[in-house]
């Protein structure tokens, strides 16, 4: 579904770009698209325990594009038509189950304006990168000689020696001529990049930011050194009062949850080292949670690791928009990387992604009360 913002002075071309994993058989040569459904193959991962199975294309619109036999007809390649010196705002989703994408417009530069439907300071590129779950609306300006472009996505894949889909999807972008050339004549942008171009996605993570300077949640303590909190006690202890132990016990279902979820890793290592002990690799099923006060400011740093194979992790939050204050490569530094957020005009999101071999920053304020998840989008990790 897509969501129109009001755009004044022109009219507007909504686009969703949207990645199935749509799984393909080829028979005698001719490709034909016999889908198997994304949760069966899912599901049939979860049982025996392998990754799921790659996929054959993916899809702008439903459609892959005209890169694939599959899509000769002109109703197998989505068309957006565009008029002449227009202004046009679209919208790109990426609703791929397990991939991030990388995604251009031959011949234009696009202008993004928001994130996760907040305004963003207006930039231009020729480059976006998506996560799965991630959204980005851009203005684009038909201003290119009269005739038709592809519009391409393929995957950003940061993973080493890991198998991914290495196919391009493609739409086109028809100044509404009637013109389309031969598909052998159209070229895909030359800005996309290599598929593990992490400094690309650098690039563009560094260039988002609100739109203006953002009043950030802060302490909100007033006692001593605005760090603390006036209270009384007898030995030592202080008993809250703000939650009864009756209450407590009436809203706890005893057995589903623990709540002792580590504020920090149990085990501290080097995280984005190239020789970590397969003992480091266990993990223990449980079911934690973390219990956060109503009200509170919390600055997460999201750490990546090493463990079997780094890669770009887009971690989302549910229930909450956050700033994201910084993004590093490496294992995060509490004393010397903190001076390099950016506490004036972070961008928000919902989703963000955390680097290979890297850190991101993030800070919200828990005043939506309810059980949230955090986790990375990519489907395969969150079964």
């Amino acid at each position: 579904m897509t969501h129109s913002r009001p755009f004044a002075g022109a009219s507007p071309a909504f686009l969703q770009i949207r990645y199935c994993d749509a799984f393909r058989r080829t028979t005698n040569k001719v490709s034909i698209p016999t889908d198997q459904n994304p949760i069966d193959v899912i599901n049939y991962a979860i049982h025996s325990g392998a990754a799921p199975k790659i996929s054959d294309a993916f899809t702008i619109n439903g459609q892959p594009g005209d890169l694939f036999s599959c899509s000769t007809k002109a109703s197998r390649t989505e068309i957006f038509p565009v008029k002449p010196g227009e202004s046009n705002l679209l919208r790109f989703i990426n609703a791929a189950l397990n991939t991030e994408h990388f995604v251009s417009i031959a011949g234009h530069i696009m202008i993004v304006v928001a994130a996760h439907t907040s305004y963003t300071k207006p930039f231009s590129t020729s480059l976006l990168i998506l996560a799965p779950g991630q959204t980005t609306d851009i203005i684009l300006i038909a201003n290119q000689p009269i005739s038709s472009y592809h519009i391409a996505a393929r995957a950003y894949a940061s993973a080493e020696s890991v198998a991914f889909d290495d196919t391009t999807a493609t739409a086109i972008l028809d100044y509404d001529c009637g013109c389309l050339p031969d598909p052998s004549r159209r070229t895909l942008p030359s800005i996309l990049p290599a598929f593990n171009d992490t400094a690309a996605t650098v690039i563009f993570s560094a260039a988002l930011k609100s739109l203006a300077p953002v009043k950030l949640p802060g302490p909100n303590c007033g006692g001593p050194n605005d760090t603390t909190r006036f209270g009384a006690s007898i030995n030592n202890f202080s008993f809250p009062s703000t939650y009864s132990i009756l209450q407590a016990h009436q809203f706890t279902v005893p057995g589903v949850f623990a709540d002792d979820f580590p504020a920090r890793p149990p085990v501290e290592f080097d995280y984005t080292g190239g020789n970590i002990g397969r003992e480091l690799w266990q993990l223990e099923p449980a079911t934690k949670v973390y219990k956060l006060k109503y009200g509170s400011v919390v600055e997460l740093v999201l750490q990546g690791t090493a463990i079997y194979a780094a890669e770009n992790h887009p971690i989302h939050l549910h229930g909450h928009n956050f700033y994201v204050l910084g993004k590093g490569f490496g294992n995060f530094d509490p004393v010397r990387d903190p001076a390099k957020f950016n506490l004036v005009d972070p961008t928000v999101r919902n989703t963000v992604g955390v680097p290979v071999k890297g850190w991101s920053a993030i800070r919200f304020v828990a005043n939506n009360p309810k059980v949230w998840l955090l986790h990375c989008n990519l489907d395969v990790h969150i079964t």
